[in-house]
C-alpha cells in the first residue's frame, strides 16, 4: 500500500531526501484532494445536524496551564521501556502485545516490567535484556519568547481550543444548549514508536465535534422514537463477540439516549458517507481500565485493514462529562458555568473524535484491488 501510496502521489515520508523524520509524512497532489474531501465530508454531515453547531480555528500553540488544567501534564503518558545493550525504546504495551498477543492497556509501569519480567520478553533488534518500563509524557514542549520565556506546548489534540473558548463563544451565539463547536486541525504527540504508516503519526489531522448540552438531558433525544430501533454494530467490553444491538436494548444497559443517537450518526457517517463496507467496521467499547482518564463512556470506531488482519482504531466518541470546563474553571479562575432554563450549572461535553489521516488509509486499504493488468 506504501509503495502504491508513494508512486502515485497520495502521502509520503516528509522530508523524504534527507532521510526524513518517523511519524511524519506529506501529502502529493491527489492525496491532498482526497483528505480534503474527507475533511469536506465530515463538515457537511455533522454540521447539518444542528443549526447551533459551528466550526472554529484556534492555536496551535497554548500556555502550559492549559494542559495542566485538562490533565495531560499528569496524566497524557505512555509506558516506554528501553533496551539495556542497544539503547531502542518501546511502547511496552505495544511491545507485550505483538510478543504476547495480549492487550495490556491500562497496567502500570510497574506491572508492564512484572510480565516482560516472567514472560522473558528480550529487545526485538539485539535480543539483549529490557530495562524498567517508565512513564514519558507524550507532548512536545514549547518555548515562547526571547528573552523572558513562557512554557507552551503544541496541542496533543484540537479539543481544548474548544474549552477556552467555549464561555465567550456561548454568548456570542445567544445562550443556546446544545452548543457544537468543530474544529478540524493539527495535533502533535511525540510518539515513541510511530508506526503503520498514517496509524500513528507525531504530526496529524483531527477531525473533533465537542458537543455541549445540559447533564440532566443526557438520556433525552428529541429524535428516539426514530432511532430507538435502529441497530448498531458494537463490541460490548463485557463480551466476546460483536454484534448488531438496537439503540433500546443499549439503553436499557444505561448508556444514555443522547449518546446513542451520535454513536448513529458517527454510523451512518461511516456506511453511508465513506461508504466503509458494513463487515469492516464496529464500535469497541473500552473497559475502564483502557478508556482515557477524562472519559465516563468511551466507544472507538474501528475499521477492519486487510493489510494488518485486524481492527484499527479511526475515531472515537467520548462522554467527557464538565472535567475540561471544571479544570479550566479551577486553574483559570474564571466561572465557566452558564445560567439556562433557569438554572445555574457547568455543561457536559461529548466528544465525537476522528483522525483524518487514519481514515484516508482505510479508505486506501478498503478500496484497494490487486489488478494484474494495471499493476
Amino acid at each position: 500500500i506504501y509503495e502504491i501510496a508513494r508512486r502515485r502521489g497520495f502521502f509520503f515520508a516528509s522530508s523524504e531526501i534527507y532521510g526524513g523524520f518517523s511519524g511524519f509524512y506529506d501529502y502529493g497532489p491527489i492525496g491532498t484532494l482526497i483528505k480534503k474531501n474527507i475533511e469536506n465530508l465530515w463538515r457537511e454531515f455533522f454540521l447539518s445536524l444542528n443549526d447551533n453547531f459551528y466550526e472554529i480555528e484556534t492555536s496551535l500553540i497554548m500556555p502550559e496551564k492549559v494542559f495542566i488544567a485538562s490533565g495531560h501534564v499528569k496524566n497524557f503518558v505512555d509506558p516506554i521501556v528501553s533496551c539495556s545493550k542497544c539503547g531502542k525504546e518501546f511502547r511496552a504495551d505495544h511491545l507485550i502485545k505483538e510478543i504476547l498477543g495480549i492487550s495490556v492497556e491500562g497496567k502500570s509501569a510497574k506491572e508492564l516490567t512484572n510480565i516482560i519480567r516472567k514472560n522473558n520478553i528480550k529487545c526485538p533488534h539485539c535480543n539483549s535484556e529490557l530495562e524498567e518500563v517508565h512513564l514519558v509524557n507524550m507532548m512536545f514542549p514549547v518555548k515562547v519568547g526571547i528573552k523572558k520565556k513562557a512554557r507552551g506546548y503544541l496541542r496533543p489534540e484540537t479539543a481544548q481550543g474548544s474549552y477556552v473558548n467555549f464561555s465567550r463563544i456561548f454568548e456570542v451565539t445567544r445562550r443556546k444548549l446544545p452548543l457544537g463547536l468543530a474544529i478540524i486541525g493539527k495535533a502533535f504527540r511525540n510518539e515513541i514508536s510511530p508506526r503503520q504508516l498514517l496509524l500513528r503519526q507525531r504530526e496529524f489531522t483531527q477531525a473533533e465535534l465537542q458537543i455541549f448540552f445540559d447533564p440532566e438531558k443526557i438520556d433525552e433525544c428529541g429524535e428516539w422514537e426514530n432511532i430507538e430501533s435502529k441497530k448498531i454494530k458494537v463490541l460490548l467490553s463485557s463480551e466476546s463477540e460483536e454484534k448488531k444491538v438496537t439503540c433500546r436494548s443499549l439503553n436499557s444497559k444505561r448508556i444514555p439516549k443522547f449518546y446513542l443517537y451520535w454513536l448513529l450518526k458517527v454510523q451512518e457517517f461511516f456506511l453511508e458517507k465513506l461508504k466503509i463496507p458494513e463487515e469492516r467496521f464496529r464500535f469497541r467499547e473500552l473497559s475502564k481500565e483502557e478508556k482515557a482518564f477524562y472519559n465516563k463512556i468511551h466507544f472507538d470506531c474501528e475499521i477492519f485493514f486487510e493489510s494488518l488482519g485486524e481492527f484499527k482504531e479511526v475515531g472515537g466518541i467520548h462522554y467527557r462529562t464538565d472535567h475540561d470546563l471544571k479544570g479550566h474553571e479551577k486553574y483559570s479562575k474564571k466561572s465557566q458555568k452558564i445560567f439556562y432554563e433557569g438554572r445555574k450549572f457547568i455543561p457536559h461535553v461529548i466528544e465525537v473524535s476522528f483522525g483524518i489521516d487514519r481514515i484516508f488509509l482505510a479508505l486506501i486499504d478498503v478500496f484497494y484491488v490487486d489488478d494484474k493488468e494495471r499493476g
